[in-house]
């Protein structure tokens, strides 16, 4: 969602690294440019103005002029002031249950905001943590809305309420309720009805569905893809429903990232979780500091660290740390790809680490992998196992099943030698080339393996 621009003001800070001194002068220009990426990426235009006015009167400051590392003094600023326009450092404790369940999240939302999507992702974030949840279909006017839910309950492994012979959504948000307290569910998520456009059927409805649930939660559900138009309704909702946050849909598309720097300042409130793919896990508390970070190319370690403790237990992190020391093969790079998947997309993994050089969009491509997993399964157990003993006619075998040329086995034959030896450089922790310099050959690597 951030990435052109990422690749703006990475270039505005590089221009002003490559500065002898830093003045006033360079400073008004390098904030004309920031200013200038912002309004191109669909920021409302009185966040640029408020922003730019902060970063520039912060980064005017004398400590900032003689400082010893002006340039990262600047990039600091910029940081700052990206963390408090998305929301701050207040909501990053997660959404707390209540003492007394259930807790009751409503949400709200234009029609194809992807509100029943987000109500499925919603459950499987609680009840990956063990809650029991229980979803109620209150949207009665979008065709098969129901039926929707009710799918993604059976897949989630989540149980539905829902009435289909009536059209009182408040009846059945009501019924809902009460019957999530007969079977002492944690969380109750509410899916309400949509419309094209904001309405007064529309906010009629969902304000009377909230005064008969009293829901601890109002989420504005609104996708990213709309830009400032999902900025519009998020406020539009707030004045009628008094919203407690906003998730942000479909961030993993061509959005230009200006809702999410907007929908704080402009509503006042914050933007609480974010929907990175189409998958039920591709769902996200949402970090202002981490998102600062990736926005301006630091990484999320933090968040690449979550993803990985998610897709892999603790006894195959045990298991891969000792072959990692004795050499990996074939069957441990299956293991590998596969905790990729789980972890979302390749570019997007690769976006969270710090220090890894800019990769072109065309060089990351997920499709890849499955072009290396289909080498791999065209080798024998033994294959996979003993690399060493894969001569010139198991090759020309291997190719032939996988559908591809011998020159892709001997390159993925290689890379995995290659990382081998990498790997047991960094177990030593010494080696001839730099961190810098190993990171960009694990990224090399990466890119080649996929």
């Amino acid at each position: 969602m951030f990435a052109d621009l990422n690749d703006k003001l990475s270039a505005v800070f590089k221009r002003l690294k490559g500065e002898t001194r830093i003045s006033e002068a360079n400073i008004a220009e390098a904030v004309k440019q920031v200013r200038m990426a912002l309004l191109e990426a669909d920021v409302n235009y009185k966040v640029v103005k408020s922003f730019v006015s902060g970063v520039q009167e912060s980064a005017n400051g004398q400590d900032v002029l003689k400082s010893v590392s002006p340039a990262q003094q600047f990039i600091k600023i910029v940081h700052d002031s990206l963390v408090e326009f998305l929301g701050g450092r207040d909501y990053e404790a997660g959404l707390p249950l209540q003492a007394n369940p259930p807790t009751v999240i409503m949400l709200a939302g234009l029609q194809g905001s992807g509100k029943t999507t987000t109500a499925g992702k919603l459950a499987r974030y609680f009840s990956k943590s063990g809650r029991s949840v229980l979803m109620v279909a209150a949207d009665l006017y979008r065709p098969a809305a129901i039926e929707q839910l009710e799918v993604l309950g059976k897949n989630l492994s989540v149980d539905v309420y829902s009435d289909k012979s009536t059209k009182d959504a408040v009846k059945i948000a009501g019924a809902g309720l009460a019957h999530a307290k007969k079977t002492a569910r944690d969380v109750v998520i509410i899916d309400t009805a949509g419309r094209l456009h904001v309405d007064e059927a529309l906010m009629d409805e969902v304000v009377r569905v909230k005064n008969a649930v009293s829901p601890h939660y109002v989420f504005f559900v609104a996708d990213a893809m709309t830009g400032q138009d999902a900025v519009n309704a998020a406020s539009a909702f707030n004045e009628r429903l008094e919203i407690t946050g906003v998730i942000l849909t479909k961030t993993d598309g061509d959005a230009r990232g200006g809702a999410a720097l907007s929908i704080k300042y402009v509503t006042g409130k914050p933007l609480m979780f974010v929907g990175t793919g189409e998958r039920p896990d591709d769902f996200e508390l949402f970090h202002p500091d981490r998102t600062a970070s990736r926005i301006l190319g630091m990484g999320d370690i933090v968040s690449l660290v979550e993803k990985a403790q998610e897709a892999m237990d603790e006894d195959e992190a045990r298991s891969m740390a000792a072959k990692m020391k004795s050499g990996l093969d074939f069957n441990d790079l299956l293991k590998q790809f596969k905790m990729m998947k789980k972890m979302g997309s390749l570019e997007s993994i690769l976006g969270m680490i710090p220090g890894l050089p800019k990769i072109n969009g065309g060089d990351i491509d997920d499709k890849k992998l499955i072009r290396t997993e289909s080498i791999i399964f065209s080798m024998t157990p033994g294959e996979r196992t003993s690399p060493a003993i894969i001569n010139g006619s198991r090759k020309k075998r291997i190719a032939r099943g996988a559908g591809v040329s011998v020159t892709e086995v001997n390159r993925l034959i290689d890379q995995l030698s290659q990382m081998n030896k990498m790997v047991k450089k960094f177990g030593r922790k010494m080696g001839g080339k730099s961190e810098a310099a190993n990171m960009k050959e694990i990224s090399r690597m990466m890119r080649g393996m996929k």
